[in-house]
């Protein structure tokens, strides 16, 4: 198989990521972001790595978006909002390795902000926007499970602070406010998505996104609860609709969140569990080739350092 890579933009060929050249890249990419939810329908698919986003890019995603789960597995860590497990400077990293490693948009999986307090949740956004992201999201998950979700109220809040953020640095990030209902075991989790969504929106939201509606009905109602803004929906498994049907309900964004991870995570598990119970081999058969992925990051490899080179030399 020929493996053809991408050209690289600008961004990849900077020094930093506060230059001239940097801003007018990231601010493309924002500008690109934004356009994608003004018509028609995207996958915006969920990299853990370096690696994984590289291929994504190559495979022709127009965007990509950062996955708490699967990055914290990749570290051997639970998906968690507490500090304690995944804190606010480890996530940030990450973020920015996505965002320094492609050339496409990047939308970051903030959680509930890092923080709980409205001014919290301000700080830890003006950091994140520094990492060059096209987008980020917004959680109104509190992680007590006494108090699963932070009160209407207290959440419009938040949304609002991180919507003021992102207006003070003069950046066009693109603000997505969830609501977890259905993810907490909320006892009306339909209606309270759509009060919640709507509530945001009012507060500055771009984008809204309601994680655990399957079904064409409850899609399509989100949709027309929150228009004209559009909504992103969450698949991480087979629900029996394509993307093409998704698109039809009037769904702007499609995400996986953690799935890809899953998937990667599903194989690698399979293997060994077969190798140590079976002492079997069979389980390593047709494997993508060695060869052809080893080609594929040396060949993006080769352009990295050739535009580090030449950053280096602007210096």
């Amino acid at each position: 198989m020929t493996v053809s890579i991408p050209a690289l933009s600008a961004s990849r060929r900077i020094a930093g990521p506060h230059d001239v050249a940097s801003r007018a890249a990231f601010a493309a990419r924002r500008k690109a972001f934004r356009a994608l939810h003004e018509r028609g329908c995207f996958v915006i698919p969920n990299p853990w790595d370096v690696g994984s986003a590289r291929y994504l890019q190559h495979l022709g995603f127009p965007a990509l978006a950062t996955t708490s789960a699967g990055f914290a597995f990749s570290q051997g860590l639970p998906d968690s909002g507490d500090d304690a497990v995944m804190g606010r400077g480890r996530s940030l990293g990450y973020i920015s390795s996505i965002t320094a490693a492609v050339d496409l948009p990047v939308s970051a999986d903030f959680l509930s902000g890092y923080g709980r307090q409205p001014e919290d949740v301000a700080e830890s956004v003006t950091r994140c926007v520094t990492t060059g992201v096209a987008g980020l999201s917004i959680e109104d998950a509190t992680g007590d499970l006494a108090s699963p979700m932070y009160e209407l109220s207290v959440a419009v809040e938040r949304v609002g602070a991180a919507r003021r953020a992102i207006d003070r640095s003069g950046e066009d990030v693109l603000l997505t406010a969830r609501a977890e209902c259905y993810h907490v075991g909320h006892p009306d989790p339909f209606r309270e998505s759509v009060r919640r969504l709507q509530a945001y929106a009012a507060a500055g939201a771009d984008v809204l996104f309601a994680p655990g509606p399957q079904t064409p009905t409850e899609i399509k109602a989100l949709v027309e609860a929150v228009a004209p803004k559009p909504l992103n929906v969450l698949v991480v498994r087979d629900i029996g609709l394509s993307v093409d049907e998704i698109a039809a309900l009037g769904v702007r964004r499609i995400s996986v969140g953690g799935a890809l991870a899953l998937a990667a995570w599903t194989g690698f598990i399979h293997a060994a569990r077969t190798l140590r119970a079976e002492g079997s081999f069979a389980v390593l058969a047709n494997l993508v080739p060695y060869a052809e992925i080893n080609a594929f990051f040396a060949a993006t490899d080769l352009v990295g350092d050739i535009a580090d080179e030449g950053a280096g030399h602007r210096r």
